[in-house]
C-alpha cells in the first residue's frame, strides 16, 4: 500500500498521463523518469528502500511511498513542505486490503463497492495492528483510503 501526498497539481487538474513514473531518491534529486511499463520494478525497488516515486493518480500525481515505512512517508513530508499533522491518503490494491487496515461500516463498505475504483477517498477508523506508520495518519485514530483505477 502506498501513501500518497497528492496535491502536485493545485486546483482540479485534468487526467495526468498514465505513462509516466519518476524515482525520487534524497528527496530533491529526480532519479528518472520512464514510461510505466518500464518504471515498475524500479518503482517496487524504490519503495522498498524507502525512497519516494511520482505516480499519476485520476486527478493529480502524487508522490508515493510504503506507508509502513517512516522513512518513505517522512520523505513526503520533507519534499513537500508538509506539516506533519495534515495526513496522508493511503492507496489500496483492493477492498480486502483495505478492510486489514480500516474499519468499513455498512455505508463505507457500500460506497467503496460502488465507486472503488476510483477518486473515493474514505477516511475510517483505523483497524488495530494495521501496520500503518503514524506519520501517514498524523498520530489520528483514522485513515484516509482510495483505490485508484489502474
Amino acid at each position: 500500500m502506498l501513501a500518497i501526498e497528492d496535491s502536485l497539481t493545485p486546483g482540479l487538474a485534468p487526467r495526468p498521463p498514465p505513462y509516466y513514473a519518476a524515482g525520487i531518491c534524497e528527496v530533491t534529486t529526480v532519479v528518472e523518469i520512464r514510461a510505466v511499463g518500464d518504471a515498475m520494478e524500479m518503482a517496487l525497488a524504490l519503495l522498498e528502500s524507502g525512497d519516494v516515486v511520482a505516480i499519476p493518480t485520476e486527478t493529480v500525481y502524487g508522490l508515493a511511498a510504503d506507508a509502513t515505512n517512516g522513512v518513505g512517508v517522512a520523505r513526503i513530508f520533507e519534499a513537500k513542505g508538509r506539516p506533519r499533522f495534515n495526513p496522508l491518503i493511503a492507496h489500496v490494491a483492493d477492498l480486502a486490503m483495505a478492510e486489514r487496515i480500516a474499519l468499513f461500516d455498512p455505508l463505507s463498505k457500500r460506497l467503496a463497492q460502488a465507486f472503488w475504483p476510483g477518486p473515493l477517498t474514505l477516511v475510517l477508523p483505523q483497524r488495530s495492528g494495521n501496520g500503518i506508520h503514524p506519520l501517514v495518519t498524523a498520530g489520528l485514530d483514522t485513515i484516509a483510503l482510495r483505490m485508484p483505477r489502474g
